[in-house]
């Protein structure tokens, strides 16, 4: 009996450490146009509970950069480079293997002013891993960082493939991660697969709105040549472009015209 017993202790301890949900979802929507906003549908109303971003709701036209680093393909350096002479900022999602094996861009993102985001040190379904495992992905990584940069502890955190459910996003809360998902994308993570920069240039064009988290992949060729055309072009329409700091600040700040 008292072995019974014991048995069923471990079992409820191990349990104690997943999700509380089987609910696993992949962040995804209908592309916007029309410089709207994509439909996120419940995505939206999770967040607005649980935390997190996507968009800036605000309605200024303003525009905040993302890009997901898994392995480095030879463009990240040209990327920096017009993020620097543009004077535009950055959010970079890194993985272990990105920090690991590329010291050197990880340096000069921190250099240059950029934000480095937390990617998972493995890049693991955050929804089938338990909480301590989860804890030692964001850990682990921000060691790595540290390392490298100086700094103490990343910020922000975008899960593996988008793949999130309520408890992974609190589980976040609770370490002092903010999540950030996006809210304009496209298929630019095939290395192999060029289609000239007018193609990625067109698909930011085309998706862009006032607010626009934007997600690019740094092993596209296309998207490192396209990057100034639709900068240049976007000013022309009067966006500016923003770091995830001035999202996270202008949120939590009280808005003198609304007498707040």
């Amino acid at each position: 009996m008292w072995k019974m017993l014991k048995v069923m202790l471990v079992l409820l301890l191990l349990v104690a450490g997943f999700p509380t949900t089987s609910n696993a979802y992949g962040w995804g929507f209908k592309k916007g146009t029309n410089h709207e906003p994509p439909e996120v549908g419940k995505y939206g109303t999770i967040l607005e509970q649980n935390g997190g971003y996507y968009i800036d709701n605000s309605g200024e036209k303003v525009v905040y950069l993302t890009f997901d680093n898994g392995y480095e393909a030879g463009y990240t350096e040209p990327i920096l480079d017009v993020l620097k002479k543009e004077e535009v900022p950055a959010t970079f999602f890194l993985t272990g293997h990105y920090v690991r094996s590329e010291p050197d861009l990880v340096k000069r993102m921190a250099e240059d002013g950029h934000i480095i985001g937390n990617h998972s040190y493995h890049h693991p379904d955050f929804t089938n891993i338990s909480k301590e495992e989860f804890r030692e992905e964001l850990k682990t990584l921000d060691s790595a960082i540290h390392k490298i940069t100086g700094q103490e502890k990343l910020q922000y955190v975008r899960p593996p493939r988008g793949t999130f459910n309520e408890q992974t996003i609190q589980w976040a809360n609770e370490l002092g991660y903010i999540h950030v998902f996006w809210s304009l994308a496209f298929v630019d993570w095939h290395s192999d697969k060029k289609q000239g920069w007018e193609s990625a240039y067109r698909q930011v064009m085309d998706q862009i709105h006032p607010g626009a988290i934007i997600l690019l992949h740094t092993v596209s060729e296309d998207n490192a040549a396209a990057l100034v055309h639709f900068i240049t072009d976007l000013r022309k329409q009067g966006y500016t472009f923003k770091s995830l700091d001035d999202l996270v600040i202008k949120d939590i700040m009280p808005n003198p015209l609304l007498g707040l």
